[in-house]
């Protein structure tokens, strides 16, 4: 009887949520999991996942049907028309990329954006192959946010309203790449250069959370999305300026601090306040 209650206060809480134009006023959960060849969303309540039909990001309803949340198989949380990132946006970052690649420390007059493929998205759990001429590939734990509703020529005082939720992302960079390529493509996106996940969660302070990243165990990362350069809202109004925004699509908000070389076998493991844990393990690629 309890669980019953429970699933109908988030059954109406959730439908508010989804159709108010105001944004999330209280904190859910929902997963992409696909269940035989069925590929779903659901809400998440404990260790259980209760189907959802219709669409996320519009109109819904969830369903009578429930599943132990350990006998799905956890998707990547969206399937993205595109993945944009923001590099940069944590003075501690900047610092760090100043001394260590020689960049500018100065702060930009605006976010500098870059893109991930689609197809370097990875979910919770998946392997981050480093591939064989990759000498130098390092981590980036990062708040991801997804957004909920198309988006073109926001303000920052509406960007908000745009946002679904958010969730956890670790943007893969190899740094030799980086300095050597015209582009970033080889150096950020990858195959397996994104993993993301488990969960989308919204109703959360976005703009007050804790993001850690560890590496076997050993934190390596540790700062708030408070420290942002630019915030989760001017980001949004200012992608959207150049890119229209679907929902689904994916923006990583930047790295903070310093980031390390990893090597196959390495667990990496990006935590975010309210959120939960993304973990992957590194692997080497084969040679072809």
């Amino acid at each position: 009887m309890y669980r019953r209650v429970s699933i109908l206060l988030i059954v109406a809480v959730t439908l508010v949520a989804c159709e108010s134009t105001e944004g999330p006023d209280s904190e859910n959960r929902f997963v992409r999991y696909q269940n035989g060849d069925v590929v779903s969303y659901g809400v998440v309540d404990g260790d259980v996942v209760w189907e959802i039909e219709g669409d996320l990001f519009g109109s819904y309803t969830i369903t009578q049907n429930s599943f132990d949340i350990d006998n799905l198989e956890i998707l990547a949380p969206t399937d993205p028309s595109k993945v944009i990132a923001v590099g940069f946006n944590y003075r501690s970052h900047l610092d760090m990329a100043a001394r260590d690649l020689g960049t500018s420390d100065e702060v930009a007059q605006y976010p500098g954006l870059f893109a991930k493929y689609p197809t370097s998205i990875v979910p919770n759990g998946a392997d981050i192959v480093r591939p064989v001429d990759s000498e130098n590939l390092h981590f980036e734990g990062e708040l991801v946010l997804v957004i909920g509703k198309v988006a073109s020529n926001v303000s920052v005082e509406e960007a908000e309203d745009y946002i679904f939720g958010i969730t956890i992302g670790n943007d893969i960079s190899e740094r030799d790449w980086q300095a050597a390529d015209l582009q970033w493509l080889r150096a950020k996106a990858s195959d397996t250069f994104g993993p993301v996940g488990p969960s989308i969660v919204n109703g959360l302070d976005y703009g007050d959370l804790l993001v850690q990243t560890r590496v076997n165990g050993e934190t390596r990362q540790s700062a708030s999305s408070a420290d942002l350069i630019f915030d989760i809202p001017t980001i949004v109004s200012y992608v959207s300026r150049y890119v229209t925004l679907f929902p689904g699509d994916l923006i990583f908000t930047g790295t903070p601090g310093a980031t390390q070389a990893m090597e196959p076998g390495d667990i990496v493991e990006v935590e975010i306040e309210g959120v939960g844990i993304l973990r992957n393990q590194v692997i080497q690629g084969e040679s072809h």
